[in-house]
């Protein structure tokens, strides 16, 4: 469990090579992915190719930055060219990626390694990544577990150690839930920052692009390499000494497993200790979230596969049929309505933000779910698990500020907790600076 900075720093001392820590990924891949199901595809013979190439280029002097010869997994919504990009659909049998993603073409110039496509909830339309024709992924912490969604191979396949790092999509919180879920790092960009060119959407109004990482160092690198600054250093992290954060309580505190509320508090609580200044706000709206988020990206949605959905609906699986299905039925003037709903949400999240460097708040409501669970008991009330993982994680894929996820511990049964942190729109590098200032009091080793 190397972090990319790590790695760095012995390549460059000539400690390994990419060429044996690539080896030991695929190693790992092929020991564990048929227990976790977390690639779709291994791409073996091309990362070892590109494992030589980073280390005859690094001995011949060229050092292309901090991912030069890191294996990082992608998320198999993205488009490698001559390699198939089946989203874990059916529907997409047969087709082969012409030319590299805009993301994709970065993280090539920048020197990283290919290992393989990973597994995901069909289309990216899950929060738990059952639904797939390659079937589930699991969680390594209990493969009983989900990983979370929808990019949950990604998120699995850097918790069990097969990669360095991840790319993901992000559309209602498929890369922090996802993060949460499996204990590490997941980064969602301000809207529109990271290219989404060449990935297969889900909501063209909500997708976002971004890495999950195993520290936010590692983050901050590769969200760089994904705008194409392959050569940027992490940014200095905020003083932690006078750090204003903010807790929006109601709402997005109504809904939690206690040992996810007690993971919450106990970190708030060492952020107090060190120096942070936190707040409680609300944001009026929040409850209009759910149906807002769900009248743009069902129709955006079902706008996209409305020529599978005639031509070929048995290729999909039942449930992501039907939620696309709904999406048909969306009225127009209900659209218009979210949109103006959306609006409405962004300006109270900007609003929130003026006086603070940053929200704070739970990812998860609660730790991973069982596999095949429908529910989940929150006190007395058993609640709907897909409305609860996007719960706290959806909202700003709506408003578009930059999101960031840490783990913050584990409960009774080992399974990770996480704490989110939202930052100023179009500031996503302001956020990882709270972020990095934060993370080792958020972030806990002992439990």
């Amino acid at each position: 469990m190397m972090t990319i900075e790590q790695f760095g720093r012995r390549l460059r001392a000539r400690e390994l090579t990419a060429v044996r820590v690539t080896d030991e990924c695929l190693r790992r891949i092929e020991a564990d992915n048929p227990r976790l199901n977390a690639f779709i595809r291994v791409m073996g013979d091309e990362a070892m190719r590109q494992a030589r190439e980073a280390d005859q280029e690094l001995a011949a002097g060229n050092d292309r930055g901090p991912l030069h010869g890191v294996p990082i997994s992608i998320k198999d919504l993205f488009d490698i060219r001559g390699i198939p990009t089946t989203a874990a659909s059916r529907v997409r049998e047969g087709h082969v990626a012409e030319r590299d993603a805009a993301t994709i073409a970065h993280l090539r110039q920048a020197g990283a390694v290919f290992i393989g496509k990973t597994n995901l909830h069909e289309f990216a339309f899950g929060t738990t990544n059952e639904d797939s024709a390659f079937g589930p992924a699991r969680n390594p912490h209990d493969p009983t577990r989900s990983p979370g969604g929808s990019s949950g191979g990604s998120a699995a396949s850097v918790a069990a150690g097969m990669a360095l790092a991840t790319i993901g999509t992000d559309t209602g919180g498929s890369i922090r839930i996802p993060a949460a879920a499996c204990g590490i790092v997941g980064l969602k960009p301000s809207l529109g920052e990271v290219s989404t060119d060449g990935v297969v959407p889900l909501s063209r109004t909500f997708d976002h692009v971004g890495p999950l990482t195993q520290s936010v160092t590692d983050a901050c690198l590769v969200y760089h390499a994904l705008l194409g600054d392959a050569s940027a250093q992490p940014p200095a992290p905020m003083p932690i000494h006078g750090l204003r954060l903010a807790v929006p309580r109601k709402y997005f505190c109504d809904l939690l497993d206690e040992e996810v509320r007690a993971r919450f508090e106990e970190a708030l609580e060492r952020l107090r200790t060190g120096g942070a200044h936190i707040d409680e706000i609300e944001i009026p709206h929040a409850a209009d979230i759910a149906p807002v988020y769900l009248h743009i990206v069902l129709a955006d949605a079902a706008a996209y596969h409305a020529t599978a959905l005639e031509t070929m609906p048995e290729k999909y699986t039942a449930p992501v049929r039907i939620r696309l299905e709904m999406g048909r039925y969306v009225l127009g003037e209900d659209y218009v309505r979210a949109l103006a709903g959306r609006a409405r949400l962004t300006r109270e999240v900007d609003a929130a933000l003026a006086q603070h460097d940053a929200l704070i708040l739970p990812t998860l409501p609660i730790p991973a779910p069982a596999i095949g669970a429908n529910t989940v008991q929150i006190g007395a009330t058993a609640e709907p698990v897909r409305n609860l993982m996007l719960r706290l994680t959806q909202p700003f894929n709506v408003t578009g500020h930059p999101a960031i996820s840490m783990p913050s511990g584990q409960n009774t049964d080992g399974l990770p907790c996480a704490v989110q942190l939202v930052g100023r729109r179009l500031q996503t590098d302001a956020l990882l600076r709270v972020a990095l200032a934060c993370e080792s009091l958020i972030t806990r080793q002992d439990q």
